[in-house]
């Protein structure tokens, strides 16, 4: 994960201060980093991955939910506990436009399973099944017209698949990073997207590719950021997966990362 602490460093040195809409932030535009999924899985060992989050949450989108007590009752086994949705859930600017207690609205796993009555999951799981080295594997979550029916407009918008010498690799497209606090999450979530979309159609995964449009860190995370920048990383842990059931059966015990020894949590106060 040294690519990580490198984009960290890469927004100090080259961002610009700026106010943006949910605080004073050190921002900059268009990067990339590229990870082998050969070599590891990438979760950041600078600091403890809330790794049972990850995988509630991305079981929650697999699922197609837009419900942030479905995501309470998947992650913690009781729809009351709270979830990294909860604060968007329950801002002021959404609450009015909630259909009912915990609705957030046409998120990412709604868009998924149905953009308009189209399953996109579905699809792009068959595409790459009977037509492997098509350009069009794509999954979107930035649908233009349901944007106000959003707790949250996407921010990791847009993945595209890529299948060559039996391994398939994924490449995302995130407008919005917040470096600090959502940037690690993003990349164990779409890395392991990829292992389970590998292991459904029958590849091996090859690379995870994550690239920038807007790269920023806020300026209360500061002192974490450099604390965790002073670190040094750990080798990377291995993902195992339970291989006896399929797409449709899996829960948080299915995944488990052998072998991940991070360095103390870091915490800041996420921005709404």
């Amino acid at each position: 994960m040294k690519q990580y602490i490198d984009a960290l460093k890469h927004v100090l040195e080259h961002g610009t201060d700026e106010d943006s809409r949910a605080g004073n932030v050190i921002r900059t535009f268009g990067y990339q980093m590229r990870f082998n999924l050969q070599e590891g899985f990438p979760a950041v060992t600078t600091k403890k991955l809330a790794w049972k989050s990850v995988v509630g949450e991305l079981l929650w989108f697999i699922e197609g939910s837009g419900d942030n007590k479905r995501l309470a009752q998947i992650t913690h086994g009781d729809p009351n506990k709270n979830t990294i949705w909860t604060a968007n859930a329950e801002a002021d600017y959404w609450k009015p436009k909630a259909n009912f207690d915990g609705d957030l609205g046409r998120v990412y796993g709604v868009q998924w399973r149905d953009w308009r009555g189209v399953d996109q999951f579905a699809k792009l799981l068959d595409n790459i099944k009977t037509d492997p080295y098509s350009r069009r594997h794509i999954l979107s979550a930035w649908n233009v017209d349901e944007l106000d029916q959003m707790a949250l407009p996407p921010c990791h918008t847009f993945s595209q698949f890529y299948v060559s010498k039996g391994k398939l690799s994924c490449q995302l497209y995130q407008r919005s990073a917040d470096m600090f606090l959502g940037v690690p999450f993003n990349i164990a979530s779409y890395s392991l997207l990829t292992h389970i979309i590998a292991k459904e159609v029958g590849l091996d995964v090859g690379e995870f590719v994550h690239t920038f449009g807007d790269l920023h860190i806020y300026k209360d995370h500061l002192d974490v950021v450099e604390e965790q920048i002073k670190r040094v990383p750990h080798t990377l842990p291995k993902l195992e997966i339970n291989t006896s059931k399929n797409i449709n059966e899996y829960t948080l015990t299915d995944f488990v990362l052998t072998d991940y020894n991070p360095m103390p949590s870091l915490k800041a106060k996420m921005a709404v």
